[in-house]
């Protein structure tokens, strides 16, 4: 190993993003002596509020902009001064002339709606019945997620409920969508949960589509997405400050390049003039892609994102060819867009075949209806909104040869699908900045890659995994498979003793001193803190 430059510490925690601040700050308050290594000039990763265009005083959620992983248990246990609202409208969806609005605090409106689309409520009243099923499973399922794995059949005994243990976790959820629910839009909209982020298709036999919904739905128990107040930013702000004050020493503008360990004693290099750290433990807030690299491992395939992430500043928000809908009814959702179940199909289909999709699937949401803190008083005085698109099936290989006309040609083709619902383009809505140029920005997976180091723009670091403990999960090295349910083997002198050393935790790397503290651990992805604090508990109870 390379000579220790600099002191040693209990815990070198590489990555300053949600997770890793919450690594950081647990372990600093159990008295741990901690250093936290990130590569950009600021903490926070993908989870920021940047003021993105020039002069104008609006902090958007650049990247990640919702939350619904994050457990109480982490904001409570950790003091922060966070909070989140509620949005009233689930979501909203147009089709011709009209729409499908789903108010979540009236299923009288909600049931109308219904009726005004297809006609019956015989797909609001199985929307009620599949909606009711997962609230129960996500009970069941979401205060899991801060304890240690439970076994496959723990978890089943635990969820109590055959039918809804198999259309989530043992059958395409394709086929659930397809039996419930019979109009082509209401299909849609529910398979939406399964495929942000993830490039898959309702009847993908592999069920990563499967594992990336139940995510979706389970999140505070209730599937609720909400708007973090202030911004993400103010997620990760509140965690750095918690890490610094529990006595974390945290350290920016500082790139790891190697980690060196005997599964005892570790040394981590970083730094362009080759600096080396010791520690105890490392906890990687990286995807397994990159941690391969740092330990000199052959990487496995490299991860690929497939979304477009557009945000917009608004002057107004646009009227829409729906005109029985309030706009900031239907933007304060989630506004589906391209979305009805042959939408999504077609262009899955196209996308895997190697090409953009014709009319390329999108949802928005509009964070300054619910929280307009993040504007100044001005912009909020004067109508100013943000918008933030997410489109779906743009995979990684489709912007390899042309990053830059790829994503032009995508862009153009997401607004055109955008204004096809509006009664007026949005380019005539958009606010511009100081120097008169239109208030838009967009990032391809290659983006991502690039500004956060997210391996092919892959949001969740690789494929989500199922929450629980399979034979070798928690022990995984960070060659293995994407679904993070590999086993143990072949990757330094610790790997046989891993289980022990990590316990079930879900964080283990095939070295029992490397953790995986981000969302390529089990039961990652998200805004969660979940892996932070898991990976956290995993050091704390080895000790």
């Amino acid at each position: 190993m390379p000579p220790v430059t600099h002191a040693s510490y209990d815990a070198v925690i590489v990555g300053g993003g949600h997770n890793g601040l919450v690594a950081a700050a647990y372990l600093a308050r159990a008295g741990r002596r901690v250093l936290l290594l990130e590569r950009l000039p600021a903490t926070g990763g993908a989870a920021v509020s940047t003021r993105a265009f020039t002069g104008v005083d609006a902090r958007l959620s650049r990247y990640s902009y919702l939350v619904s992983l994050l457990p109480r248990k982490i904001v409570d246990d950790l003091g922060l001064r966070f909070a989140v609202r509620r949005r009233r409208i689930s979501s909203y969806s147009p089709r011709g002339d009209g729409g499908l609005l789903v108010d979540a605090e009236d299923a009288g409106r909600t049931r109308e709606q219904f009726i005004r689309l297809t006609g019956s409520d015989r797909d609001f009243a199985a929307w009620q019945r599949f909606y009711g099923m997962t609230r129960r499973v996500a009970e069941r399922v979401f205060p899991t997620l801060t304890g240690q794995l439970p076994t496959r059949a723990e978890l089943e005994r635990l969820i109590d409920d055959p039918a809804a243990w198999e259309a989530l976790f043992e059958r395409p959820i394709g086929e659930t969508v397809e039996r419930e629910f019979g109009d082509d839009l209401v299909r849609g909209v529910v398979l939406t949960d399964a495929l942000i982020g993830t490039f898959s298709h309702a009847h993908d036999p592999s069920l990563r589509q499967n594992r990336c919904f139940l995510y979706h739905v389970i999140g505070g128990g209730t599937g609720d997405w909400d708007v973090p107040v202030g911004g993400m930013g103010a997620l990760t702000d509140a965690l750095a400050d918690a890490a610094r004050a529990a006595g974390a020493e945290i350290v920016t503008g500082a790139e790891v390049t190697s980690i060196a360990t005997d599964g005892v004693r570790a040394e981590v290099g970083y730094g362009e003039d080759g600096r080396t750290v010791g520690a105890r433990h490392v906890l990687v807030n990286a995807a397994p892609y990159v941690l391969a690299g740092l330990l000199g491992q052959r990487p496995p395939p490299r991860p690929e994102g497939a979304q477009l992430k557009v945000n917009m500043l608004l002057r107004r928000l646009p009227r829409l060819r729906d005109a029985s809908v309030d706009p900031r009814e239907a933007f304060g959702g989630t506004f589906h867009i391209g979305e009805s179940y042959r939408e999504l199909q077609t262009a899955y289909e196209q996308a895997a075949a190697g090409r953009l999709p014709d009319a390329p699937p999108s949802e928005i949401y509009c964070h300054s209806l619910t929280d307009p803190s993040i504007l100044s008083p001005e912009l909020a005085a004067s109508g100013t909104h943000t918008l933030t698109l997410f489109g779906l099936h743009t995979p990684a290989r489709l912007f390899e040869q042309d990053p830059a006309g790829a994503k032009e040609a995508l862009l153009a083709a997401t607004l055109a699908r955008l204004d096809a619902v509006l009664a007026e383009p949005i380019a005539d809505c958009l606010a511009t900045d100081a120097d008169g140029r239109p208030c838009l920005e967009a990032k391809s997976p290659l983006d991502l890659e690039r500004e956060v180091g997210l391996p092919g723009g892959h949001i969740f670091h690789r494929d989500l995994s199922w929450p629980y403990a399979t034979d070798g999960t928690g022990t995984t090295d960070a060659t293995d498979g994407a679904d993070g349910t590999g086993t143990t083997g072949g990757t330094g002198p610790a790997a046989p003793d891993v289980t022990r050393a990590t316990g079930r935790w879900g964080v283990g790397t095939g070295y029992a001193n490397v953790y995986l503290c981000g969302a390529g651990a089990v039961r990652g992805g998200g805004v969660s803190g979940v892996p932070g604090h898991n990976a956290a508990m995993a050091v704390l109870e080895k000790e």
